[in-house]
Order: C-alpha cells, then structure tokens, then sequence
C-alpha cells in the first residue's frame, strides 16, 4: 500500500509541477484548462505568478513528501487544495460564481490521498 501511494504522489507532484511551469511556457492554454480567459496587465502577471506558484509549489511539496516520507510536506499541500475547494464553494455560495463541482471533486480527491499518504507514512515511520 506504501509504494502505491508513494507513485500515486510522484504523478500528482510532477502533474502539478508540469501544471505550475506551464503558465509560464503557455499561459493562454493554462487559463482555458481552467475555463477562464487570459488577462492583460497585471491580471496577467497575476494569473501567471499566483497559479503559476500555486501548482508549481503544491507539486514540489507532494515531491518532496514523497521524497522523504515526510507527511507534514503533504499536510501542506492538502490544506492548500482543501481551502481552495472550500473558497470554490464559497465564491459559488456568495458572489454568484459558477459551481465547478468537478474542479471541487478534483481537489477534495487529491486532498484525501495526501491525508491518506500521510497517515500511511506516519504509520511506517
């Protein structure tokens, strides 16, 4: 169970890094991944900087989890995807936004195997 969780974090942490740089190699494709068009200005810098971090830096954390064994990387991680979940649901619930279950679904799947793998890891240890 151990090694299959582990190679289930190695795809989603390089998944979530290629994610991360490709804002900065093709940020047009990255924006319409996520259903939203590209911004000019400082929307962009914006879009490019904070999505570009956000999957770029949860993808190295889930790596070096991985890397090490080490359960508090990927309680970093979860936490993140689990707020954005929660902040989706929010922008849905009070500034009329778009419900995206399945962008939700996405992140509270991911979340829960990194929960998982982190009580597993914690366990072995």
């Amino acid at each position: 169970m151990t090694k299959l969780l582990n190679a289930l974090l190695w795809v989603l942490g390089l998944l979530f890094v290629i994610l991360g740089l490709r804002w900065l190699i093709d940020p047009q494709a990255a924006a319409a991944t996520l259903g939203m068009a590209l911004s000019d200005g400082v929307g962009r810098s914006s879009q490019i900087g904070d999505f570009g971090a956000f999957f770029f830096t949860g993808g190295l954390w889930v790596l070096l989890g991985a890397w090490r064994k080490a359960p508090i990387f990927l309680y970093v991680s979860a936490t993140t995807l689990g707020v954005a979940a929660l902040f989706r649901l929010l922008a849905w619930a009070v500034q009329d936004a778009a419900l995206t279950v399945d962008m939700i679904a996405v992140e509270v799947v991911i979340a829960v195997i990194l929960l998982v793998a982190a009580k597993q890891f914690e366990r072995s240890a």
